[in-house]
């Protein structure tokens, strides 16, 4: 077995993503889950750019203290692979590892304008799909897609979704 970004798997990561599923998602939801990131990215002090969108519409954003303009071009190169593949880009990032391949020559996709960087998470609704993304960017790609796992469940757990 290889060993992969964080020592996650593409199965355990597939997993995570239909445990994280919405009922819905209005644009009143995706900025609620926009400020429950940046409630927990202030309390923690964390430099971070947050963005939530619902397709490719930007309903939220947030640049704290120690972020840089250069966090929202890795957002935008997140988010390009996430409206693309679906899936998270830790997903990505790590079944290309599992497989071996070079993510960018495989898919087509340039890294100037795509990151498979942890960070990107798919917003899915049940019986829809892909609605919306979850974009941080800013600590280490772990730590930005644990944010984004830990923000999404505390959204569900709020309306008593969570499975």
């Amino acid at each position: 077995m290889v060993e992969t970004t964080g020592g996650f798997t593409s199965e355990g990561l597939a997993l995570e993503a239909r445990t994280l599923v919405l009922t819905s998602l209005t644009q009143a939801e995706a900025v609620e889950i926009g400020e429950i990131a940046k409630a927990i990215a202030t309390e923690r002090a964390l430099p971070i750019a947050i963005e939530v969108r619902l397709e490719e519409w930007v309903v939220f954003h947030v640049s704290l203290p120690g972020s840089t303009a250069e966090n929202d071009s890795w957002i935008a190169r997140k988010a390009r692979v996430t409206l693309a593949t679906k899936n998270s880009t830790m997903y990505e990032r790590v079944l290309a590892e599992e497989q071996e391949i070079n993510w960018y020559e495989v898919k087509g996709m340039p890294e100037e304008t795509h990151a498979i960087h942890g960070g990107a998470l798919p917003l899915n609704v049940s019986g829809i799909g892909l609605v919306g993304i979850l974009l941080i960017s800013g600590l280490p790609q772990i730590q930005d897609h644990l944010l984004g796992v830990e923000v999404i469940a505390e959204f569900l757990a709020r309306k008593g979704e969570l499975n």
